[in-house]
């Protein structure tokens, strides 16, 4: 969908909602977009400058109805969107792999900056084991260099997860991606070890001899990749501790024809097939937010988003819980409570919206957004997202709230301030909150109906006719909020 398109149905949609609707609409939910790169043709086919027209496209439909978070497919299969001395550059940017960009442009920087000027989160998406097929592995990966260290399944190469070295190295670009790149979030997805081909195991025989000690295979592959995700836990926190650590798991740990702990389902079982623990990693603290990958509908036989969605719920171990909805899926399907509905939007929103420990959604995939598929847009800005949102709040990382801002001023139709001081880099404000009141309403900054402005420029320019009272918060890493000062 073209911007200016969005904007004429933005502003449509602005004048349609009711206060009613804006009200069922919650002040902090987090509300995130997947951008995969991996098999996206684009990029190669098209210069520096429309790679960076389709990158803003895309943060500006994610901001026109919005969301609050991107997540950005950095390293699809052992390689970069962005310039690396541990990884190649990714094919699916240049149509060679190790081949830079030309023009050069750092992508993730790049994505970075723009969206953090939208109010837009930008968390890094990485898969951590897989490489690839054999013609897609240029002559400077790591696979090159060490062979031992990888194994091939199917037609595809994966790290084998039992070797120690091969967590290091994970560990490795991970370091480097938080270090060098001001990011909010790392995030990885379903891809642990690889979905089950029939018939055919992994072929980890050899590894298996060395380190699994008589263990249950299981068990043992399901130790491996704790270890990464324990390890990569306390890499992240090392580096920048405000960083939150996210995953996105397939929708059913166990069915409870397995295990009497497991969800009223018959599909695929990650703790089985993939040896992803999930529930395990948040209640060791390893993970600050799960997203479970519910693509199914809300009655599905074998597979039901509604029965999904109360297991997860009751499983979130005290971090945070989002819901990784499919758009297509999500439109495709009438309400199960009213077939006059064409779709599930609103009743998966408000479903997800009822339970006690969950907190927001990550739409997939971004270009069914950008793209409006079946309206999603404009349901999205017209009802179920129709305020802005603040991500929620972190307090087991931090819980202390920034200062206020400071130099607050309104001159003609424009509101300036600077920041707080800050001795601590956990309190120092990242974005601000602007909110708008009419001469004589009641100031309540728990109303989302009242932002106007979530972004990191420290001014607002008013475009609405009328007198307003505004108050102006600012947000640090953790998106804890500073008291409010009123002009």
């Amino acid at each position: 969908m073209k911007l200016k398109t969005l904007l004429l149905i933005l502003i449509a949609a602005t004048c349609a909602a009711t206060m009613h609707t804006a009200a069922q609409n919650p002040k902090r939910e987090f509300r995130g977009v997947w951008l995969p790169t991996v098999g996206d043709r684009y990029y190669q086919n098209h210069t520096t400058a429309e790679n960076k027209a389709y990158l803003l496209n895309i943060l500006d439909s994610a901001q026109l109805t919005h969301c609050n978070a991107i997540i950005f497919h950095c390293r699809p299969q052992a390689d970069a969107f962005y310039p690396s001395k541990l990884e190649p550059w990714s094919l699916w940017l240049s149509g060679k792999a190790g081949q830079a960009p030309d023009p050069y442009w750092d992508p993730m920087e790049f994505m970075v900056t723009e969206a953090h000027k939208r109010g837009l989160e930008l968390h890094a998406w990485i898969n951590p084991y897989r490489v690839g097929s054999e013609s897609q592995i240029c002559d400077s990966a790591l696979l090159r260099k060490h062979p031992e260290w990888f194994l091939k399944y199917g037609k595809q190469y994966y790290f084998d997860p039992a070797y120690p070295e091969c967590r290091d190295f994970i560990n490795r670009v991970v370091a480097d991606i938080v270090t060098r790149y001001d990011i909010d979030g790392l995030h990885m997805d379903d891809y642990f070890y690889p979905y089950p081909i029939k018939d055919t195991d992994f072929p980890d025989t050899t590894s298996y001899a060395r380190y699994g000690n008589g263990q249950d295979k299981g068990d043992w592959r399901r130790a491996n990749v704790d270890s990464l995700i324990a390890s990569m836990h306390r890499t992240i926190a090392s580096i920048k501790p405000w960083v939150r650590f996210g995953i996105s798991p397939f929708g059913i740990w166990r069915n409870k024809k397995t295990d009497p702990k497991g969800s009223d389902t018959n599909g695929l079982q990650c703790y089985d097939a993939l040896y992803a623990d999930c529930p395990k990693w948040t209640r060791m603290g390893w993970v600050d937010y799960m997203v479970p990958q519910l693509y199914w509908q809300m009655e599905h036989k074998a597979a039901s988003d509604s029965v999904l969605m109360d297991w997860w719920n009751d499983n979130a171990n005290g971090r945070d819980m989002y819901y990784g909805l499919a758009i297509r899926n999500t439109m495709n399907y009438a309400n199960t409570h009213d077939s006059n509905i064409p779709t599930q939007l609103g009743q998966k929103l408000d479903k997800m919206r009822s339970l006690a420990h969950v907190g927001g959604v990550v739409w997939w995939p971004c270009y069914d957004l950008t793209g409006n598929y079946k309206g999603v847009a404009d349901s999205l800005m017209a009802r179920q997202q129709s305020t802005l949102a603040l991500p929620p709040m972190y307090p087991w990382l931090d819980n202390k709230a920034p200062g206020d801002v400071v130099k607050l001023k309104k001159k003609h139709n424009t509101l300036t301030w600077q920041a707080p001081a800050a001795s601590d880099e956990m309190q120092r404000a990242v974005k601000y909150v602007v909110y708008r009141f009419k001469k004589g309403e009641k100031i309540d900054t728990s109303r989302a109906e009242a932002i106007v402005q979530i972004s990191d420029q420290a001014s607002y320019v008013e475009t609405a006719k009328g007198k307003f009272t505004y108050i102006v918060t600012a947000v640090d890493h953790c998106n804890n909020e500073s008291r409010g000062v009123k002009k």
